[in-house]
């Protein structure tokens, strides 16, 4: 058995998870992201990773083996549970309209069609509207979508349309460079072989010299 980490976001279609309310000193309440009603059932994950090792003729019976399957069901719940944050957004108050760009934002997910992670980086900026976002969420954001079963295009698009709805920005502009071990360590065994993904909204798309700076501070053009 094993004690499941804080509670992931409902499946749903995995777009906008739930916003909670958090009461805050003087009647004020922030969205709450990710912080949902646990529903999973650790012991039956347990006993189904030990029949699936079984079933792949992988004896479980000996000392180094026999705590495996616990083992591997903390793995995916770990992998597949976001960290619960509050969305603290700040007014705009200076109007600054330059661009934010949080780089090389650490990141790790599971392809949905074999269950195998793959890790790599992702840039994420925007340019403000009448609100900035505190600079940690950019990458709790990229948690939040990363912690669940994912295929590299949807999870670049998800990160975009969750900033453009929540944040209501100029142009938001994400950039996800990652390595799939389904990819490098099965079937085509392209050792090293990395996916490149972005999504551009709002002014990062619509004008070139916004697109331009962008990428150019991305790392993606040395133009």
């Amino acid at each position: 058995m094993f004690q499941r980490p804080e509670p992931a976001p409902e499946a749903g279609d995995g777009r906008f998870p739930s916003l909670r309310p958090v009461p805050r000193v003087g009647g004020e309440s922030l969205p709450r992201i990710g912080d949902e009603p646990d529903r999973t059932d650790p012991a039956a994950a347990e006993r189904a990773a030990a029949q699936f090792l079984r079933a792949l003729g992988i004896p479980i019976t000996s000392e180094s083996l026999r705590d495996t399957p616990a083992r591997m069901a903390r793995a995916y719940a770990e992998l597949f549970t976001p960290r619960p944050f509050d969305l603290t957004t700040f007014p705009n108050d200076e109007g600054y309209d330059e661009l934010v760009l949080a780089r090389a934002i650490p990141l790790r997910s599971v392809c949905e069609h074999h269950l195998l992670p793959f890790v790599g980086t992702a840039h994420v900026g925007y340019l403000p509207g009448s609100r900035i976002l505190g600079l940690s969420k950019l990458a709790r954001v990229v948690e939040l979508f990363a912690c669940r079963p994912q295929v590299q295009e949807r999870l670049t698009r998800q990160v975009a349309d969750w900033l453009q709805e929540h944040l209501e920005p100029k142009g938001v502009g994400v950039v996800v460079e990652a390595e799939h071990t389904c990819m490098t360590l099965r079937g085509v065994q392209a050792t090293g072989s990395r996916t490149l993904t972005s999504t551009l909204l709002g002014t990062l798309r619509e004008d070139a010299r916004s697109r331009a700076e962008f990428l150019m501070l991305t790392g993606l053009s040395r133009s």
